[in-house]
């Protein structure tokens, strides 16, 4: 049952399975984004923080600790008691989820059942994570051993809290590494929440620690530590240099990065109009078009180009914009101040090169991040609001002709995370998802996305994989044995 004044039970830094305060003693506030009132103040970590994080999990890590003993099996009976108490408390937590990023608590709700099912995906693997034999040249017999990175750094964004911290807590749990995980300022509450379950399932100290606070403090500290083997970014593409520059002027530390988009949807003219219109505008606008791999380039076939933008225009005039712990609501605000501005900013650029704003094109009421769903046709390819990521609620529909001009403008971005095609020609969908630069491709469908699939970018869009088997892999070293046998 949706509560819009959840009990907030934790606000210091969660470390070494005790929550305690910063070492600064500072706190930051995080606020609720459909009024824009602070909630509460929460502990501020920073570099002293990071370093009492990093030596708790060095601890956990050392071998012979509770955790290097432990059975891969038994890490996998942990996560999954884990998984257990989330969904135990999920009502609790989609509350303050809610609250403090703005998204329907309908969204938290089914965000959170992902989340669980990723912990339970992961936690089946512990046991099945192993090395090969290899019939090595010279008589020598060669197996390979899969093993735990050590001490990684994981570094959330807001627009997914809780299934950010999924995502990167299954692979490196099952793994068997132990984590620094710094959520985004704009949301740490669920993060906090989720480390006293931590505790509560019996992981032993030290294994999982969090430490909220900010991307130039927390953050850099983080990706800067000589301890820290690995670091794991979901964020901006910006943000994603530094960390490489980071990793390359300390330790050499692993990274894997999953960044920005500027994904297109592609509809033929043998589509069903009011179904590649739906297909379309969500893949658009769920989250309040926070999201990565947004469809937030809609190529239309020429023939169908007007009919759809009618279709497309209606869908977002229906939509519900307003308090997300109302059942009837869709659409909540946007995360912050500084995306309601960016949004608002890339919206009045869009008018003032020439898109037609259909619908929307302004904020909705006045308290609060909100912006109404907003369409714009006659879109050109080299508009800001075509080439650059917007992360709001904005669907921009361009008009093509033919598959090969279509290939083409769609790979003409520096992202590559997501594509989508609707059509009924298999041979189109065929042609389009082999040319198309992008780590996932959805034909008639978008965002499906489970447990079991890699998600992950081409190009500015990251570096390596999540979920899945190719999950693990960033969490792991392969260790080569050779041993010499005496020749018979």
């Amino acid at each position: 049952m949706a509560n819009p004044k959840p009990a907030i039970k934790y606000t210091q830094l969660f470390i070494n399975n005790e929550f305690v305060d910063a070492v600064s003693g500072k706190k930051f506030p995080t606020v609720n984004p459909s009024n824009g009132a602070v909630i509460i103040q929460v502990s501020e970590g920073d570099k002293a923080d990071v370093d009492r994080a990093v030596a708790a999990a060095k601890r956990a890590f050392a071998r012979g600790s509770p955790w290097r003993a432990m059975d891969a099996s038994a890490r996998g009976l942990l996560i999954n008691k884990l998984a257990d108490l989330i969904e135990r408390d999920i009502n609790y937590l989609a509350n303050l989820e809610t609250l403090d990023n703005g998204k329907t608590f309908e969204s938290s709700v089914v965000d959170i059942q992902a989340s669980v099912s990723t912990l339970r995906y992961y936690a089946g693997w512990c046991d099945k994570i192993h090395g090969n034999t290899i019939p090595s040249d010279g008589g020598n017999f060669t197996m390979t051993r899969k093993e735990p990175i050590g001490v990684v750094g994981q570094i959330i964004p807001w627009n997914y809290p809780i299934m950010m911290l999924a995502w990167k807590w299954g692979p490196a749990l099952a793994a068997g590494c132990t984590i620094i995980l710094k959520p985004a300022e704009q949301t740490p509450l669920t993060a906090l929440y989720i480390g006293a379950l931590v505790k509560e399932a019996g992981f032993p100290a030290g294994v999982i620690n969090i430490v909220p606070g900010y991307g130039p403090t927390a953050g850099a500290a983080i990706t800067e530590h000589p301890d820290i083997r690995k670091v794991a970014f979901t964020g901006s593409t910006e943000i994603g240099h530094v960390i490489l520059g980071a990793s390359a002027k300390s330790n050499l530390k692993h990274v894997s990065l999953e960044l920005g988009g500027k994904s297109p949807i592609v509809v033929f003219d043998d589509a069903d109009i009011p179904e590649a219109a739906n297909i379309a505008h969500r893949a658009l606008f769920d989250n309040h078009g926070q999201s990565c791999c947004a469809g937030s380039r809609t190529f239309v076939h020429a023939k169908i180009y007007d009919q759809f933008v009618k279709a497309a225009k209606e869908l977002a005039m229906k939509r519900k914009v307003g308090d997300p712990f109302n059942p009837q609501t869709v659409q909540g605000p946007q995360i912050d101040q500084e995306m309601f501005d960016k949004v608002m900013g890339l919206i009045k650029s869009g008018k003032d090169e020439g898109a037609v704003c259909e619908t929307g094109g302004d904020r909705e009421g006045t308290v609060g991040f909100f912006i109404k769903p907003t369409v714009f046709s006659n879109v050109k390819d080299n508009m800001k609001i075509a080439r650059e990521e917007i992360f709001g609620p904005v669907q921009c529909i361009l008009k093509f002709e033919t598959m090969e001009e279509v290939i083409e403008r769609a790979n003409n971005t520096t992202y590559g995370l997501a594509a989508a095609v609707i059509t009924n020609d298999i041979n189109k969908a065929l042609q389009f998802t082999q040319s198309v630069d992008a780590g996932s491709v959805w034909v008639n469908c978008y965002d499906a996305i489970t447990p079991q699939t890699p998600f992950g970018g081409y190009k500015k869009s990251g570096i390596g994989r999540e979920l899945g088997e190719d999950g693990l892999e960033g969490y792991l070293e392969t260790k080569t044995i050779s041993i010499r046998v005496p020749a018979i």
